[in-house]
């Protein structure tokens, strides 16, 4: 029977639209698990999206504005949910990953993908305190939790602050029922703090890196 939902290069990050969700691709983990690269724009916190990243969407000089979001899976429930196989025998490749680690990845690009007849959508949480895989991972890795995890104004950007303290991002992938929309959390920046300009790259851009 043909898989009339979840249907592979349906969608490009190039042509997502806010409201929309695509599932970019799978990536092999160290584990007997995958792990499932979910991307979504969502609107800043005043509500708007940005015009630029609409307008110059053919232009590869231009960030997509995705936010992504990770879901960890048993490869016999993806790929029944799916319709796709995630076997070893599938068209994986080797490529590279946020972090810059090499990863054996599966491109799908499926619009608006969904499992039991609800949507899978990205959901954005700002906290002030570090989740603990942040903490462990960037404990693992000899690295400060707030140096690499913290949200900056842009890749290389000074430290956005809320009541003085360092704002952490966070992506969730959730299911949500039709006509359902997710309710971000965004904490408000101090408005002293002395945020510097990075050219091709806002602050709603913060990219939570993969730490499987």
């Amino acid at each position: 029977m043909t898989n009339e939902t979840n249907v592979i290069n349906s969608g490009t990050l190039s042509t997502l639209q806010p409201g929309e969700c695509l599932l970019v691709k799978a990536l092999k983990t160290s584990t007997d698990k995958i792990q499932l690269e979910f991307a979504e724009k969502i609107a800043k916190e005043n509500g708007s999206v940005s015009a630029l990243t609409i307008l110059n969407a053919s232009d590869n000089r231009f960030s997509s504005g995705a936010t992504r979001g990770w879901a960890v899976a048993e490869i016999i429930d993806a790929s029944q949910i799916f319709d796709i196989n995630f076997g070893d025998d599938a068209d994986w490749y080797m490529g590279t990953k946020s972090n810059g680690k090499a990863c054996e990845m599966l491109d799908l690009n499926i619009l608006n993908p969904k499992a039991h007849g609800l949507n899978f959508r990205v959901v954005i949480k700002e906290t002030t305190e570090p989740t603990k895989n942040q903490q462990t991972y960037a404990d693992d890795n000899g690295l400060d939790v707030a140096e690499t995890q913290a949200k900056r104004a842009g890749k290389g950007g000074d430290f956005i602050l809320h009541e003085g303290q360092y704002i952490f991002r966070n992506s969730y992938v959730e299911l949500f029922v039709e006509g359902e929309n997710p309710v971000n959390t965004f904490l408000a920046a101090d408005k002293t703090t002395n945020i510097r300009s990075n050219a091709g790259v806002r602050s709603n851009e913060v990219e939570i890196a993969s730490m499987i």
